[in-house]
């Protein structure tokens, strides 16, 4: 790591509220990597007949367990679990549920309130609140950096040709983002969504599409300044390509100020990609959807423990990146670091 990153990662850690902040952000997402071993409706580890099975990796059938069935075995049924019992033992996950499971032994109409069997309560079709969340998390959060890492990717590359060969090349692609950030962007998404069944790469496709103009006039804005400096000069005097002269000596200076921006874009893709879902043109049911968990909230406020949570939960999240990115500002911003 060169000097320069080791002095702004020393500058981002005195910046206690931002550098706590992306502490708490890397363990809740971390923590959603491994959903599948905090919440899951199949053991963990099971003991039969002396020996080891991970149903969390392997798919077993009812009627191995003793069953009668062929069909994948349900570890909430009681049959199944005293058969595994009287052989043997198994480990369920912290919570038995995984985000789609409905839990039938709930008492009482769905959406049920926050007890012993779920800590979060339930949502109107009796799936674990809690278990949605940490599913959710990591499908909002993994969208949001695939986007983030794509459109920028697209927006600093075209910002970059802009400001480095300017002229022509320059006023028609400045007139064709004119244009293409004109366009509106919700009938588009609603046409689609009527045509289309949306699933996460068309999402994630349709708001790349829209969103890789964020960085490109501050990226070119930094070639324009940058291009005729007199290193730049020289290197074109000695032969250098203008892609190396592009990638190898502009743009990682623009890449400098192109960062702060990043926490700021990764907040903007969840909100994108949770307000999709809860006007119902984004993921289908079959996701654990935290836009979802909003609709569900404002459908049900005789159930406020769903709105409740879903608001926490969120702002939460979105509070974090907002701290983490203002720190990452400060730390670039030069008058506060000389």
């Amino acid at each position: 790591m060169s000097s320069l990153w080791t002095r702004k990662l020393s500058a981002f850690k005195h910046n206690r509220r931002a550098y706590v902040s992306a502490v708490i952000f890397l363990i809740i997402f971390v923590l959603s990597l491994f959903s599948e071993l905090i919440a899951n409706d199949k053991p963990l580890l099971i003991n039969y007949k002396g020996n080891f099975y991970f149903p969390i990796i392997h798919e077993y059938s009812d009627k191995f367990w003793g069953g009668d069935f062929p069909t994948p075995a349900d570890y909430k049924d009681d049959y199944i679990i005293d058969k595994i019992n009287q052989f043997g033992w198994m480990i369920m996950p912290p919570i038995p549920y995984s985000y789609n499971t409905v839990d039938y032994k709930t008492e009482g109409t769905f959406p049920s309130s926050p007890d012993k069997r779920h800590i979060l309560g339930t949502d109107d079709e009796g799936r674990d609140i809690s278990a949605r969340i940490l599913y959710g998390i990591r499908l909002s959060v993994i969208f949001a950096f695939l986007l983030t890492i794509f459109s920028s990717a697209l927006g600093i590359i075209i910002g970059a040709i802009q400001g480095y060969f300017g002229g022509k090349l320059d006023i028609f692609l400045q007139r064709f983002i004119e244009i293409w950030e004109s366009l509106p962007q919700l009938f588009i998404l609603i046409i689609v969504a009527s045509v289309f069944m949306p699933t996460f790469w068309t999402i994630l496709l349709i708001l790349m599409l829209f969103s890789w103009t964020s960085l490109t006039s501050m990226v070119r804005a930094e070639f324009l300044r940058t291009r005729n400096f007199e290193y730049v000069t020289a290197a074109k005097a000695l032969g250098v390509s203008n892609i190396r002269i592009i990638f190898r000596h502009i743009l990682p200076n623009a890449l400098v100020t192109s960062v702060t921006f990043i926490p700021f874009i990764l907040s903007e893709a969840i909100v994108a990609l949770t307000s999709l879902d809860f006007l119902g043109l984004g993921l289908s049911g079959e996701y654990p959807s935290l836009g979802d968990l909003v609709r569900q909230g404002k459908d049900n406020l005789q159930a406020p423990w769903i709105g409740i949570t879903i608001f926490v939960v969120l702002s939460g999240l979105l509070t974090l990146l907002i701290f983490i990115g203002e720190g990452v500002r400060d730390t670039f911003d030069t008058r506060k670091n000389q």
